[in-house]
C-alpha cells in the first residue's frame, strides 16, 4: 500500500520554547510540559523564544544539561518528533525527571540539533506552521528529514 505524502507544511510544525528548556531538549530532555493537551503528532521545529528564564539555571538538572552550551534565542536550533501527549495519573511517579506534576507532557523522540541555528524572530508558545522557506533552511542542514520520514 502506498501513502500520499501530506501537503507541504502539514508534516511539520514549529514549537517555541523558552531557554534554557529548548537547549535542554537537545541535551536529552524528553518531555516538554504544556498546560493543555496536543492532538497533533509528528516533526517539530524547536524554536527558541526571546526570553531566557533565569530561575531554572540554578536547577541542578538544567545546569548539568546545558553545561558548555550556548543558549541562542529567537532561532530554530533543532527538530524533534512528537510521539505522545499525556498527563501522569495522580499519585504515580513522573514519566521523566523533566515532567512537571499536573502538566501535559509532550513526549519527544529523534531529537536532532542543527549545526547552525537559524535566526527566526517569529513564533509563539503554541504549535505553529512554519513557512516553507524556514522548512527549506532546516532541510539544508537535515536533508534526510522529509514528509516521508513522518512515520
Amino acid at each position: 500500500m502506498t501513502t500520499t505524502p501530506p501537503p507541504a507544511g502539514d508534516w511539520i510544525r514549529g514549537i517555541t520554547i523558552r531557554q534554557p528548556w529548548a537547549t535542554c531538549i537537545l541535551a536529552g530532555k524528553d518531555v516538554e510540559n504544556r498546560p493543555r493537551p496536543w492532538s497533533w503528532r509528528g516533526w517539530l521545529l524547536l524554536h527558541t523564544g526571546q526570553i531566557t528564564e533565569r530561575a531554572p539555571l540554578r536547577d541542578p538538572l538544567v545546569a548539568t544539561a546545558i553545561r558548555d552550551r550556548t543558549l541562542p534565542t529567537r532561532a530554530v536550533i533543532g527538530v524533534a518528533r512528537l510521539t505522545d501527549c499525556h498527563q501522569d495519573p495522580a499519585g504515580t511517579a513522573p514519566c521523566s525527571p523533566w515532567a512537571q506534576p499536573g502538566a501535559h507532557h509532550l513526549v519527544l523522540a529523534d531529537v536532532q540539533e542543527l549545526a547552525l541555528p537559524i535566526p527566526w524572530p517569529h513564533g509563539r508558545l503554541g504549535a505553529w506552521r512554519p513557512p516553507q522557506d524556514l522548512t527549506d533552511q532546516v532541510l539544508l542542514q537535515l536533508p534526510h528529514l522529509s514528509p516521508e520520514a513522518t512515520t
